[in-house]
Order: structure tokens, then sequence, then C-alpha cells
């Protein structure tokens, strides 16, 4: 399984940047094929101040896909480009770092075990 995450950076005006996140950016994050799930968090507390250098981290997104080939198809749908878009129309792209990793262990499916 692989998570693609994206962590934004607090942006200037967060109520309205949250506002355009959540009514236009992630429903077309979800009509993306191959996304399992989505998972977006806000940023209460930093544990480490300075680990980020001057900026505070404002939102958290997890998208996790069935393995890397499956993500690599979801990048090139034609959805995953409209929602590409819309970050970039909305603010996103100035304020995100994203990155992609493997997942190593399931806690959810240890458990089952």
């Amino acid at each position: 399984m692989i998570k693609y995450l994206a962590l934004y950076r607090k942006p200037a005006n967060p109520d309205e940047f949250d506002e355009k996140y959540f009514a236009t950016h992630l429903p077309l994050v979800a009509r993306a094929p191959g996304v399992l799930r989505a998972e977006v968090a806000k940023v209460q507390r930093v544990y480490v101040p300075g680990f980020l250098g001057d900026h505070e981290p404002h939102l958290v997104a997890e998208l996790y896909f069935e393995s890397r080939e499956a993500m690599k198809t979801t990048f090139a749908s034609p959805e995953w480009q409209a929602a590409g878009a819309n970050l970039t129309e909305i603010g996103g792209m100035e304020l995100v770092a994203m990155f992609a990793a493997e997942v190593v262990e399931d806690s959810q499916s240890s458990q089952d075990s």
C-alpha cells in the first residue's frame, strides 16, 4: 500500500482557504479513480517547534492507494488533473509539500490478526 501525504503550511487566511479546500478540492480528489481512502487532519499542535523552520503546519492530507502503479494511474487521470488545477486556483500549491511513502505496517490489519 502507498500513502501519499500533503503537508500544508498555514495560509494568510486559514478560514478562507479551508472553505475552498473542503468545498472544492476534496470533492475533486474523491472522484479520482484508485484512491482507496482519504483523510484530512487539522494540525493542533507542533511538538518540535522550529522543525519546519518558520512554516507553521496547517493541514495534513493522507491518500491511500493499493500500489505505486495504482497511484501513477490515478495521477494520470483527468479527475486528478482537475484536482491539481483546483489546488492551484485556491492557492494551495504555494503552501504544500507532497510526498509518497510505502506503508510498512498497517496497524489495523495487525489488530485484526
